[in-house]
């Protein structure tokens, strides 16, 4: 990888997570502070992402994999989503605010997979050079971050008209990253083509299929933090909370540079053993800390972000790339986002609204998040996954990786060595 493709692929990680990070932290406190909108609204809300991710990350990995460079792809998908942002800005009705951020996630879920696969088509060695590339990505979240923390504008719309903005840029910047063509150029598409069909076959692979199902189940408990957290640290009297919350984007920085280390050292099934162990373990703090003498409890389980995210999603990309025939790489991405980002997104984010809604009460000025009990639940689930994953998950080792999906390799088990 030359130096000016390290540049243009940290600029690229730099834009996308600065967008996602500007609106997504927040967006929980001001539907419920500002908009007044119901903890299942805020759920279902949050859901338009995974909803998206059940959607469009085939179909559009799809045209990438088959059509159009993958650049452009981006550029456009970003150029509408800064339109409908906007759009979204200026909403207070939930009747028309939940169609449209579906609309919006549907352009922008498809990116998180798309920056993924052109980052690893330009690259020798992903698993050395991928976390130095998308540490550049923390970095911008942190940045954006501490932005709107600084301006306290955590329960305004500003942050949405923010990220509208960023990605204007983004779209634009996109068409000044290294040409990626599509790798199945020419090759008439089936609807089992358009539908993603033949990434699935990698689930013929036993340990794909438990990793895919395992992925699938912790992002149920995961979607409290996402949906919830900023709302619970403001709530509970936490100040600048969106500021404080980029700690955990900071220990995201120092994991994602140690991760070439672990990755020789322990391989995949303990780092993602160890990701989701530390989502159990973050929500058992939350559930006991308090903004006074307990506040390390609060902080330490924010900077446990690092080792939740990078242990189990960087991991599970990585993973997923190496096992993909480079013929459905981008729909092998999209199959992994389906798994996370969509199935068990919309489940965790439906769950997550419904069990705050169940744990508050009063209403108006007077109305009460009972967080102990909130957060119980995601810290039970998060532990019952990890125990089924370390059951059944079985790392192999010195596999040869196909070079076409129909290769007989990827659908008997992808050699059947020593395993974990």
């Amino acid at each position: 990888m030359t130096l000016k493709t390290r540049f243009q692929l940290s600029g690229m990680m730099f834009l996308q997570f600065f967008v996602w990070g500007a609106w997504y932290v927040t967006l929980g406190t001001y539907l419920g502070v500002t908009l007044k909108f119901e903890g299942s609204q805020i759920g279902l809300a949050y859901s338009a992402f995974a909803i998206a991710a059940m959607i469009s990350p085939f179909f559009v990995g799809m045209i990438a994999d088959r059509f159009f460079p993958t650049e452009r792809v981006l550029a456009v998908l970003h150029l509408i989503g800064a339109g409908l942002l906007y759009w979204l800005a200026q909403i207070e009705d939930f009747s028309l605010f939940y169609p449209v951020i579906i609309a919006y996630t549907l352009c922008f879920m498809p990116t998180i997979a798309l920056t993924n696969s052109l980052s690893f088509e330009n690259m020798e060695n992903p698993g050395e050079q991928f976390p130095a590339i998308r540490v550049v990505g923390t970095i911008s979240w942190i940045i954006v971050g501490l932005i709107v923390g600084y301006m306290d504008i955590e329960a305004l719309n500003t942050p949405i008209l923010i990220a509208s903005a960023s990605s204007v840029v983004m779209g634009l910047y996109c068409f000044t990253l290294p040409h990626t063509p599509p790798k199945s150029k020419g090759q008439k598409a089936s609807v089992r083509d358009i539908l993603g069909l033949d990434a699935l076959k990698l689930m013929k692979d036993r340990s794909f299929a438990i990793l895919f199902i395992a992925s699938l189940l912790i992002c149920i408990p995961l979607s409290f933090y996402y949906s919830f957290a900023n709302l619970f640290l403001n709530d509970i009297g936490v100040t600048n909370a969106a500021g404080k919350m980029t700690m955990g984007q900071g220990s995201e920085i120092l994991f994602l540079l140690l991760m070439p280390f672990f990755f020789k050292r322990f391989g995949y099934k303990t780092m993602l053993m160890v990701g989701m162990a530390a989502w159990g373990a973050r929500y058992a703090l939350f559930m006991f800390g308090n903004p006074t003498e307990l506040v390390w409890m609060l902080y330490g389980g924010i900077i446990l972000h690092g080792i939740c995210y990078d242990f189990f999603f960087v991991t599970g990309q990585i993973y997923v790339d190496e096992r993909a025939p480079k013929s459905v790489k981008n729909s092998a991405q999209g199959l992994i986002t389906f798994a996370t980002y969509g199935v068990g997104m919309f489940i965790g984010s439906w769950l997550s609204g419904v069990i705050v809604e169940a744990n508050t009460v009063g209403s108006g000025d007077a109305q009460e998040y009972l967080w102990y009990d909130i957060w119980l639940v995601p810290a039970v689930l998060s532990i019952i996954v990890l125990v089924l994953f370390t059951i059944f998950f079985k790392e192999k080792k010195g596999f040869k990786k196909p070079t076409d999906i129909n290769d007989n390799s990827t659908t008997e088990g992808i050699a059947e060595t020593k395993a974990v």
